[in-house]
């Protein structure tokens, strides 16, 4: 272990010798300067961005018809649309658009960009298309139904839905309006601008991008137009840092104003006459899942033994000290509709008898994907240590964030250790993740937790999903959601174990920071540096 820590710092402080200014420096007055472990992103295409860093960047490029802002990130607001109409006997939205909305090129933000941007997602139906595709809209009729008539757009959606449901589909990240002009003039061989989208941006929001290099950096430069006003920085740099001792000390020398992946050993050890800690609620719950194409997971009782294994109690107190609480539901802790009851304790006695009496044989012995940076590697040695006590032993593969989801994606993992986030503030976006499919075939792509696991699920629990999303009694909507959760939390081959509370290290004189309940909450434009 000694020799583990000393290699450890040594390749520390290699790269802080390489790429920083000496200790004593300081960065900037107006950048904002980040360490962040940025590896998950496998693309920052609005169209086809999944990855939770993704969802950050997108966020502060590019606006929606409505979002939730800065300001507050609980109140769904105005975006591109000053204000709008709703008409659910006619199942239609219209939108009247502000006058004051131009893109990073200096063309104005006109109602044909919003009906291109929406059409776009759904022509070109990559991974976060489905989000959309909910409205009824396929490449077919998409434009049938978002139309654009002088400065409005009008919305038309197909099902039983409530126009909250609906807003809160049009301010999930897929919905960002991009540039029509400045796409089109890239597109390649039919791929409406994707290849480009991936490297540069054309939105209207408060920052845009000068650079974008994979799993090394991110540079965005404050749009001093913006209409809602001009970010307190001039500029935002997002250094990848995948390192937790690595990104502590850039901070701690001054190299960095902030750092957003450090363990709790090491916000503890922080100098607090110089630095601070903000801690913000998340709605990202943390699971253990098995893949129903691994023969050797698929009985009940392995899931049901499996959730008296995990540590609950051994994981909060020491390794995710302060940025996790256990939670054992698909919808997190003070979101309306959450089951917040927690039965599931460590008791090895317990997972032994359930396993015995199913007749299980012992050992089974699988491999676990885990992202490779704290704390996930310290959650799958926890994990491998007290399922070894029962026969279930755990060859632990570790990976970058783009490879370990990417392998999930393609359901070629046996178990895997990660955490899932709401695409929009509506139960049901979890619910379908967790509790919904209805085709498990391989041809049937679905970006859930459910289909990626291989898990066929009961055909009364795809009804209660529907029956939940069409529901018009608010009141009876949310005790839908709690019965699935329940039947969720019972039996299935996720296991649900905590949901994430967010610290970010930061200087003493970077204040206006926003991390709200998810990636897509993230918010750096009103961040100044004293």
């Amino acid at each position: 272990m000694r020799l583990f820590k000393t290699a450890l710092l040594a390749s520390a402080l290699a790269l802080s010798a390489s790429v920083m200014l000496p200790a004593s420096a300081s960065t900037p007055p107006q950048v904002l300067v980040v360490a962040q472990n940025i590896d998950d992103i496998v693309a920052i295409d609005p169209a086809q961005a999944y990855e939770f860093s993704s969802g950050e960047l997108v966020t502060n490029v590019y606006d929606r018809l409505v979002q939730y802002d800065a300001e507050d990130p609980t109140v769904l607001a105005d975006g591109i649309a000053e204000s709008w109409e709703t008409d659910a006997d006619a199942k239609t939205v219209t939108f009247t658009l502000r006058d004051d909305a131009v893109f990073h090129s200096g063309n104005p933000v006109r109602p044909e960009d919003v009906v291109f941007s929406f059409e776009r997602v759904i022509k070109l139906n990559l991974t976060p298309a489905f989000i959309l595709a909910q409205l009824g809209w396929t490449p077919e009729n998409v434009l049938e139904n978002v139309t654009a008539d002088g400065n409005t757009v009008t919305v038309h959606y197909a099902g039983d839905y409530s126009p909250a449901f609906v807003l809160n589909v049009l301010a999930s990240r897929p919905a960002s309006i991009v540039d029509q002009e400045t796409v089109m003039a890239n597109e390649v061989d039919g791929d409406m601008g994707n290849a480009w989208l991936n490297e540069n941006s054309a939105g209207s929001g408060p920052y845009s991008i000068v650079s974008y290099r994979p799993a090394e950096l991110i540079r965005l430069k404050a749009n001093s137009d913006y209409f809602k006003g001009a970010p307190g920085t001039k500029s935002l740099i997002i250094k990848h840092v995948a390192e937790a001792a690595t990104q502590q000390l850039l901070l701690e020398s001054g190299d960095v104003d902030m750092a957003k992946n450090l363990t709790p050993d090491q916000i503890e050890s922080l100098d607090r006459d110089a630095l601070k800690v903000d801690v913000f609620p998340q709605a990202a719950v943390h699971f253990l899942s098995f893949n129903q194409k691994t023969e050797s997971l698929t009985p009940p009782a392995v899931w049901e033994a499996a959730r008296y294994l995990v540590d609950y109690e051994g994981m909060t107190n020491s390794i995710i000290k302060g940025q996790m609480e256990v939670h054992q539901a698909f919808w997190p802790k003070g979101f309306p509709g959450s089951y917040d009851e927690t039965p599931f304790t460590y008791d090895l006695e317990k997972a032994k008898s359930i396993l015995s009496e199913a007749g299980i044989e012992t050992p089974i012995t699988v491999t676990l994907d885990v992202i490779n940076a704290a704390p996930f590697t310290d959650m799958a040695q926890s994990v491998q240590a007290s399922f070894a006590e029962a026969g279930i032993n755990f060859d632990i593969l570790p990976g970058t964030g783009s490879q370990v989801i990417t392998k999930y994606r393609e359901r070629s993992h046996q178990a895997m250790l990660l955490y899932w986030g709401p695409d929009f503030m509506d139960p049901h976006s979890n619910a379908k993740a967790f509790a919904y499919n209805s085709d498990n075939s391989d041809e049937n792509y679905a970006a859930t937790t459910t289909w990626r696991n291989a898990w066929a699920v009961p055909d009364d629990m795809n009804q209660m999903t529907n029956d939940a999303l069409t529901e018009a009694d608010p009141d009876k909507r949310l005790g839908i959601y709690v019965e699935l959760q329940k039947r969720v939390q019972e039996s299935s081959p996720i296991v649900i174990m905590f949901q994430a509370a967010y610290q970010v290290a930061m200087g003493k004189n970077v204040n206006g920071y926003v991390n709200g309940a998810t990636s897509d909450f993230v918010y750096y434009r009103l961040v100044s540096k004293d």
